[in-house]
């Protein structure tokens, strides 16, 4: 049996979000049809345009803000000769929670990535290397993934900073902590290896 063509459509725009198939819609369409009042799914639309209207890219380091910079580039207690180069804004979250890095951060929107058309001029290269420049950055920690196209990211931009004589760096990759030696496979036994780091 075919569902209504208003419950068909709002399945069709959810299973457009990332990791929401159609079983997971539906689901998700009939708790909102068994949802108690109007109320809720109003404010969950009220939220939804919300997030539409009031946040954007921080103007610095293009975090995720509702002003024009971003609480972390704002706040005066952060170490702002050390500057974090990430892919995304959820990776500067994922950083954050860590509560081991006090420095800044410049988010790329992205990898390079030739195969999806994505190249440096897509990404906010340019911006990076005025920052570097302008606001007195004594190192570098390139935090970009470790699958092809973020090692292609960080590849690319240590080649761009260091003639710019600051101190460089990338994140250590390989193995997690807990794991055994046994279960690892070999790409990740290497690059654990190769960022290894005196005891």
């Amino acid at each position: 049996m075919a569902y209504p063509a208003t419950i068909e459509r709002l399945i069709q725009e959810l299973v457009k979000l990332p990791g929401i198939g159609r079983r997971s819609a539906e689901r998700v369409v009939f708790h909102f049809l068994n949802s108690p009042s109007k109320e809720d799914i109003s404010l969950l639309a009220q939220r939804l345009l919300e997030l539409k209207e009031r946040v954007r890219l921080c103007q610095r380091c293009h975090n995720l803000s509702e002003q024009d910079e971003c609480t972390i580039c704002m706040n005066e207690t952060r170490n702002k000769s050390i500057l974090c180069v990430v892919e995304r804004p959820n990776d500067v979250t994922s950083i954050e929670k860590t509560g081991t890095f006090n420095g800044v951060y410049h988010v790329l929107l992205g990898s390079i990535a030739p195969l999806d058309g994505k190249g440096p001029a897509e990404l906010k290269i340019d911006s990076l290397m005025q920052r570097i420049k302008n606001e007195h950055i004594e190192e570098v920690i390139i935090a970009t993934d470790s699958d092809t196209e973020g090692e292609t990211t960080a590849l690319y931009l240590s080649k761009l900073i260091k003639p710019l004589e600051v101190r460089l760096s990338r994140i250590g990759l390989g193995l997690p902590v807990g794991s055994n030696l046994e279960y690892a496979d070999s790409a990740t036994l290497s690059k654990a290896l190769e960022s290894r780091r005196a005891l």
